[in-house]
């Protein structure tokens, strides 16, 4: 059996877990001014909690990353063909970019 191109699930974890780091980061520290900037307690009731991804969500995230990317190759290759153009630049990115993110 031949296994698919497609991205590897623990790249795509590392990426998630990255993500989900700085937004605990930023969300810590948006809670510590607005403990000063009220004058509570420095301690939050609330806890930062670790957050999980289980395998099959990696899968079907990595799957669908790997058909957003090759719909925005075809896209971008459609509009570089129309151009008269072999090469996919940024600017056909560009041109494409709105219409593919609103349909994903």
């Amino acid at each position: 059996m031949e296994k698919e191109n497609t991205f590897d699930p623990d790249l795509v974890h590392e990426i998630f877990k990255l993500v989900w780091k700085r937004k605990a980061a930023e969300r810590w520290k948006n809670e510590l001014s607005e403990n000063i900037e009220n004058e509570v307690g420095a301690s939050s009731s609330k806890r930062i909690r670790p957050t999980f991804a289980n395998a099959n969500a990696l899968k079907l995230s990595s799957e669908l990353l790997r058909v957003f990317v090759a719909e925005a190759i075809q896209r971008a290759a459609t509009i570089a063909e129309a151009e008269g153009s072999v090469k996919i630049e940024a600017t056909h990115l560009e041109r494409i970019l709105p219409q593919l993110l609103l349909d994903f």
